[in-house]
């Protein structure tokens, strides 16, 4: 069974991202109350359309489908925390940036009292929501996910991952990561070359359709660290290392800090240090991967 068209929605948490939630839902013809902590976020989804709720505890009475959208765990369990009562056979979507084992702490927390907790990760900047490009992750209850799948869809396209509440936070951050390094990737080469006064735009112009194509390479490398067979005929771990030491050199000729590659460095330099020299540079990954990894599904 899935939901009515319309039918209400309760989002807590009004910064730039639970505002632009809000419209989505809006926009797609859903009765809206909104809260937050701070008064007078709420101004303009009133004039589109939205109850202003003067509690958290009203919008949540006034809706089955409760979106939450706030600072960090602790600010979820601040505000839910004294609604359970109130939430007790309802759902409730965080998407607030939890860690995967915050999800989970927060997902047995809902069990406990009766809610109905799905998980989420947003891929996607507030401008983006409701527009092409947007993205969210869910994990937890199926349930929830396959009932309100069709208010969710108005915020991005919807993928669920499972019962496990952490994954979807998990697939999140994971993403995000490789989102981090490759912006501080770009702005350590925008040092390096602005110490010949070259502008960021300029450089931008290069470096963009540079690490699109490289990242189409990405699954190139998903054979070795899948399999563990590192073994390679081109580039290996001591000539990536001979390229890096330079880029170092440089770096610092340039008087540009070494934060964003020398970490980089270090990896590789302890792999050839343990006699890995001969093989492919993805076998980086074996000094970073858990220790005791789960089997690769």
């Amino acid at each position: 069974m899935t939901e009515s068209s319309g039918s209400p929605i309760a989002v807590l948490g009004l910064g730039a991202m639970g505002r632009a939630l809000a419209s989505a839902f809006l926009e797609g013809g859903h009765r809206v109350a909104v809260w937050n902590r701070t008064p007078g976020k709420e101004t303009e989804l009133v004039a589109a359309g939205a109850t202003a709720a003067a509690t958290a505890g009203e919008a949540v009475r006034a809706s089955r489908l409760v979106v939450v959208c706030l600072l960090d765990h602790t600010s979820v369990h601040d505000v839910l925390d004294p609604l359970a009562a109130d939430l007790a056979g309802r759902a409730v979507v965080n998407l607030t940036s939890t860690a995967p084992n915050e999800a989970r702490e927060l997902a047995a927390w809902a069990e406990r009292h009766g809610i109905d907790y799905l998980d989420g990760g947003i891929m996607a900047t507030p401008p983006m929501i409701g527009r092409p490009g947007s993205s969210l992750l869910y994990s937890g209850s199926k349930t929830v996910f396959e009932e309100h799948t069709p208010a969710l869809k108005l915020m991005g396209t919807a993928d669920y991952f499972g019962e496990d509440a952490g994954l979807a936070s998990l697939y999140d951050f994971a993403l995000l990561s490789g989102m981090y390094l490759m912006f501080a990737g770009f702005t350590h080469g925008a040092a390096m070359v602005r110490s010949a006064g070259v502008s960021a735009a300029e450089f931008a112009e290069r470096a963009v359709p540079w690490i699109t194509a490289m990242a189409q390479t990405i699954p190139m490398a998903t054979a070795a660290i899948d399999s563990g067979d590192y073994t390679t005929d081109v580039q290996s771990l001591d000539f990536n290392k001979a390229a890096v030491d330079a880029i170092v050199r440089a770096s610092r000729d340039a008087g540009v800090g070494l934060d964003v590659i020398a970490p980089v460095k270090a990896l590789i330099d302890r792999q050839v240090a343990d006699g890995h020299g001969a093989e492919a540079f993805d076998r980086i990954f074996e000094g970073i991967r858990p220790l005791t990894p789960s089997p690769v599904r």
